[in-house]
């Protein structure tokens, strides 16, 4: 798993608080060693192993401080040697590369129906995983069983709690900083009620951060799914619920409040909102309506329509054309370049994406490009991981530079 650098005050900064906008930055030598020892750990990060002489050719610092610095940085425990390089001519050279055991990050997703937790290392490789059913019935339940689970991933990596980092948590709904609790999840009766979030960060026993799941999974298939490269890309999760996020030029677009992209929210011509009429449960609802029998999933509508059903494709035509409707009001407002369709309903993109298409033509003039999510069900985890490997790198370098050089 890839995961973009992001170093606190710009591209060659060390660990510490940002400088305020109009503010001079202190400049010390301890400082310009610290930026120093940063931009060689993530050049190394970015580009794989490299020698001495690699890294200052391509820096343009001093063979003596590429020395100097990437002996504190060996020092500190946070590169290591990676072999040798025999070039045809001269010495042979030692290569270095980051140490990706220098800390972890938790990444959980927490869905109605299931719970997926990840450990992974600092070079973004899952190192213990759990996925198992969220079968809590109360709040509480379901924060203990995430707080089980990680501890189990944990003792299976062979890692103590205090060897994570940071754990970043996608949830349902919209964080709410300055309440300390989520809003807007009635899918997870209980979920909103403070407290919880505290509950969970002590049992881990380390430091979380919350984010909606919808903008995870954006994150997520941005850095390594189908939304590479996209100028502006939205993200929209269908399963339980109905999310949307949007990352314009790289950067997460959360909104004033971070509400950003709850699209489950708009309103429909004659009562309810957009959520109840495309989510999973709608495509259950609309099937029953249309005459199909017996119990029902939201996946069995669609698999019935692969196999020919004409009353499950019909429900299927029905969820396109209420998901275009969607669309259409997301392409007037943000003029996406891109939209992917993921999340549990995303899985049956291979029946959506032409009649939504169709849907979009008939709708407006706007029609940004459909596909469907490459990471699927990984979307909000792999997006948990690379945020936390964001705030993490930075807090381990300052952590094992401290006092060193």
């Amino acid at each position: 798993m890839s995961s973009r650098p992001v170093p606190p005050d710009g591209p060659e900064a060390g660990p510490g608080p940002a400088p305020r906008p109009g503010s001079a930055q202190p400049w010390s030598r301890q400082r310009l060693r610290s930026n120093n020892e940063w931009l060689l750990l993530e050049r190394l990060r970015t580009d794989g192993p490299s020698s001495r002489a690699q890294l200052a050719r391509d820096t343009g610092l001093s063979k003596p401080t590429v020395s100097a610095a990437l002996a504190t940085l060996e020092q500190a425990g946070l590169v290591r040697e990676a072999g040798l390089l025999a070039p045809e001519r001269g010495r042979t050279a030692v290569l270095y590369e980051p140490d990706p055991e220098a800390g972890h990050v938790l990444g959980v997703d927490i869905g109605r129906g299931r719970l997926r937790i990840a450990l992974a290392d600092l070079g973004g490789r899952i190192v213990s995983r759990q996925d198992v059913p969220n079968r809590g019935r109360t709040a509480n339940a379901v924060a203990d069983a995430v707080v089980d689970a990680a501890r189990t991933a944990t003792a299976e990596a062979g890692l103590e709690p205090a060897d994570v980092v940071h754990a970043v948590i996608g949830s349902p709904g919209v964080w709410d900083e300055t309440e300390q609790r989520v809003q807007y999840a009635p899918n997870l009766p209980g979920w909103g009620r403070r407290g919880l979030f505290e509950r969970i960060e002590a049992g881990l026993g380390t430091r979380i951060s919350v984010h909606n799941d919808a903008n995870l999974a954006a994150l997520g298939e941005y850095a390594d799914g189908a939304g590479a490269g996209s100028r502006l890309f939205v993200y929209l999760l269908i399963g339980t619920g109905l999310g949307m996020g949007v990352v314009a030029d790289g950067v997460l677009q959360r909104g004033a409040r971070g509400a950003a992209g709850e699209i489950g929210l708009l309103p429909l011509p004659g009562g309810g909102n957009l959520e109840a009429a495309a989510a999973a449960e709608s495509v259950v609802r609309t099937a029953r309506e249309l005459g199909m029998a017996g119990s029902l999933t939201a996946k069995q509508v669609f698999d019935a329509a692969r196999s020919g059903d004409p009353l499950a494709a019909a429900a299927v035509l029905r969820e396109a054309e209420q998901l275009a409707y969607s669309l259409a009001v997301v392409a007037a407002v943000l003029d996406p370049d891109l939209v992917v369709l993921g999340g549990g309903l995303g899985q049956g993109a291979d029946l959506l994406l032409g009649p939504v298409e169709q849907a979009m033509h008939r709708l407006t003039p706007l029609r940004p490009r459909l596909a469907a999510s490459l990471l699927g069900e990984e979307a909000v985890l792999r997006g948990a991981l690379s945020t936390a490997l964001a705030t993490a790198r930075p807090e381990v370098f300052g952590r094992r530079t401290a006092g060193l050089g």
